[in-house]
């Protein structure tokens, strides 16, 4: 029986030798079994201890070179295995409390054996440095930042190198784009370089008598009208370019994503909400495209400005240049400074948006729920509270920003004013004409405003920084039903299955143990037992929806995982007891399985699952639509049209989770039709509550607890007045008792369908 976990025991000392120090060490919390309990590994310089209990004795394993220690982690539990070349030699286990330590123990080992490989002494244990990283530990603190950051770690700006991976199909138009982009911004400085001659040559001499040469004039007139036509030219052609690519980048990204993710096992989405899913791949994406298209193109053209207008400024006088940047270190430093406060906000800002979504999720898809319980006014308030939360995370960040932004302006204000004061100053001198100053204004005034407009980027460069995360923590995650590296075809499945002492775990909670059960094919078996007991794990591991932990699965002698998983699921049809129907019409509904599937197949497998006559029935038959999870159908339809789309795609195994719980009696009867049809030369395994649902199953399989304790028919299981004898005697007796109170008439024809006792059978009182 698992026990609560409770304190672990004080450590006790490894026996050491002499001269040898401690490296790592961590609490094993858990034994063989998954109970809870006290062990310690201590990794030393020369060797690795184990103790397996608070009273038990060290065991000392050696190091030597071909030893391996590895870390992987299932469901809630981390294991570590020590093996040397010929065989695995120990394993141990332990919650994911202890995984940072177990990371940093397996890290240790790593570096020990690699200097031992290069004959190089091992670094002995220095308190104040993280012994996995060797980075300097904080004061106070033996706990490392890098290794144990959380999950909500804000996002680094580099998180944004990684979309390169997206744009690298693209990468011949990218070039054309910069090329584009250098062209336009070049094209734009030209206009205040002409103003110099336009003043020095032209304009102040004819204020002092001189006559002006009109055709000099047209010619630098003819410029200025010249470079601001390229210049709109090309920045038409870059900006079209870019914002194509940009949409491309972002479009697969979000494919990408959702492509991912449905690869993913159903833990993974056991653990998210679907608003928040919903969030990352669609507002995060178009974060992402906004910024690629707008914010870094203009980013990529205020660094080049930038560095060509400096350029051009210390041409001309390198004095004013110099004046011209002095406001550039005060702003880095406020960038530098508010950028961290920026990163945290916007991860909180997207962390808080997606609890708004994800009560909208909640609400709309569930609003018959809603109404049905008059919970309006608590809905709105969750909705009212989650919008409050974000508006508060948006106060504090814009209160950083606030300040920011307009400090920065005045940055750039009070470096004009001094380059106005220095540049009168040099012209009284008669060190640079009016006509250099006017133009170091003119470079001066768009240096400035791209300056400024950089100065914003830190925010929408966070913003995307941010998004580009929470994508990648979609894309980063390995599914746990891992596709095979060598997929075996499956040619023509015949249905026979074979569970091989199989095991499987939820966190350290065993639910399936050393479960053996060999089915026919074609034969149909029925999996009865209390809730809890194991049974639609059982048909989930045979789907695939997880990976057993322990033991296997074989189907027609093959391992279910030497399967690709797609090619596998295509000769499974699944029935559930909540059928789910998407928003479309009947007929795409039962072609779901087989898109390519003709009217008449359609017609025909509504026909077997007795679904063609109330189809008939609909105002536009088989192409009226559907709402959305089947709004507008009863629940037998729905489940009628589920049995259809299973029946199409002719599946050598089936799998019928709860089919007719749902529903009345008069309709289970007509769903039991179908279902009569549907099981014809499969390989069935049905799990009912109803025992008058399995009457035609060849074996009754009887769970509880995860393992097998009765199989056979209902005659034989009957007979030896096991699990099963008492399972169906309490149903038998509810059933009668709600007869004789009349309080349910479902009760009676449900008692009247169950399987008779045998004449031997003994009925209790």
């Amino acid at each position: 029986m698992q026990h609560p976990p409770h304190p672990p025991a004080a450590p006790v000392a490894a026996p050491l030798d002499a001269g040898d120090n401690v490296l790592a060490s961590l609490q094993v919390d858990l034994d063989e079994n998954l109970r809870f309990a006290d062990g310690q590994l201590v990794l030393s310089e020369r060797a690795l201890f184990a103790r397996l209990g608070p009273t038990a004795p060290w065991q000392r394993y050696e190091l030597s070179p071909e030893l391996t220690l590895r870390h992987h982690d299932h469901a809630g539990v981390g294991t570590l295995e020590m093996a040397d070349a010929q065989r695995l030699l120990v394993r141990w286990r332990f919650t994911l409390g202890a995984n940072v330590q177990a990371l940093r123990l397996v890290k240790r080992f790593e570096q020990l054996q690699q200097a031992r490989a290069q004959g190089v002494a091992p670094e002995g244990d220095d308190p104040t440095r993280c012994p996995t990283c060797r980075a300097p530990l904080p004061p106070d603190s033996d706990e490392c930042p890098m290794c144990t950051r959380e999950l909500t770690e804000p996002p680094s700006t580099w998180v944004l190198l990684r979309l390169w991976r997206f744009a690298k199909p693209y990468q011949g138009r990218l070039l054309l784009g910069f090329l584009l982009t250098l062209a336009s911004t070049g094209a734009t400085l030209v206009p205040p370089y002409l103003t110099i001659p336009l003043m020095d040559e032209v304009l102040i001499p004819f204020q002092n008598g001189k006559s002006i040469d009109p055709s000099y004039v047209m010619l630098l007139l003819s410029g200025l009208l010249g470079s601001a036509l390229l210049a709109w030219s090309l920045g038409w052609a870059r900006t079209w370019l870019l914002a194509l690519v940009s949409e491309r980048i972002a479009a697969d990204l979000r494919v990408g994503a959702f492509e991912h993710l449905l690869q993913l096992s159903l833990d993974y989405f056991g653990a998210k909400r679907t608003g928040d899913l919903m969030s990352r791949i669609g507002s995060e994406t178009d974060r992402i495209s906004v910024f690629l298209s707008l914010h870094a193109l203009d980013f990529a053209t205020d660094v080049l400005l930038l560095g060509m207008t400096s350029a051009i400024l210390f041409s001309i006088n390198p004095w004013l240049a110099l004046v011209t940047l002095l406001p550039l270190p005060f702003i880095a430093w406020m960038i530098h400074l508010v950028r961290d406060r920026l990163r945290t906000g916007f991860e909180k800002i997207d962390r808080v948006w997606g609890d708004v979504t994800n009560v909208l999720a909640d609400t709309i898809p569930g609003i018959r729920v809603v109404k049905a319980f008059a919970q309006e006014a608590r809905e709105a308030g969750r909705f009212r509270d989650a919008n409050k939360q974000n508006l508060v995370v948006n106060d504090r960040l814009n209160k950083t920003w606030s300040l920011f932004s307009p400090t920065v302006s005045l940055l750039t204000d009070i470096g004009l004013l001094v380059v106005w004061a220095f540049g009168i100053w040099q012209v009284s001198k008669g060190q640079i004409t009016v006509g250099v100053l006017t133009a170091f204004i003119a470079y001066i005034g768009r240096f400035y405003g791209r300056l400024d407009s950089m100065s914003r980027i830190v925010s929408v460069t966070q913003k995307a920084a941010a998004g580009a995360k929470r994508i990648f923590d979609i894309l980063d995650h390995v599914s746990n039903v891992p596709e095979p590296a060598n997929p075996v075809k499956i040619q023509a499945l015949q249905g026979g299955v074979t569970m091989d002492n199989i095991g499987f775990r939820y966190g350290n909670r065993s639910v399936i143990r050393g479960l053996n059960l060999e089915i026919k094919p074609g034969e149909m078996i029925g999996l009865v037992g209390h809730s809890g007991s194991g049974k639609s794990t059982l048909v989930n591991l045979i789907c695939r929806f997880y990976d057993v932990t322990d033991g296997r699965i074989l189907i027609d002698g093959h391992d279910i995982r030497s399967f690709a998983v797609s090619d596998y699921r295509r000769h499974i049809g699944l029935v559930l007891q909540e059928p789910f129907l998407f928003f479309g019409t009947v007929a795409e509904n039962i072609a779901y399985g087989k898109p390519d599937a003709t009217r008449e197949e359609i017609v025909a497998a509504a026909r077997a699952a007795h679904a063609h006559e109330f189809i008939l029935r609909l105002p536009q038959g088989y192409d009226s639509l559907v709402g959305e999870r089947g709004q507008g159908l009863s629940g037998g339809e729905r489940q009628r049209i589920s049995i259809a789309r299973a029946l199409l795609i002719d599946p050598r195994l089936l799998i019928l989770d709860e089919a007719t719980s749902a529903v009345d009696t008069e309709t289970e009867k007509e769903i039991q039709k179908a279902l009569d049809n549907l099981v014809k030369g499969r390989t069935t395994i049905a799990i009912a509550h109803r025992l008058s649902t399995l009457r035609k199953a060849d074996r009754l399989v009887v769970m509880d607890r995860g393992e097998v304790v009765e199989v056979g028919p209902h005659d034989e299981l009957m007979a030896r007045q096991g699990a099963y004898w008492r399972l169906y005697e309490a149903q038998a007796r509810k059933a009668e008792a709600e007869r004789e109170d009349g309080s349910d008439h479902d009760a009676v024809l449900i008692a009247n369908t169950l399987p008779q006792p045998s004449a031997h059978t003994v009925v209790s009182p």
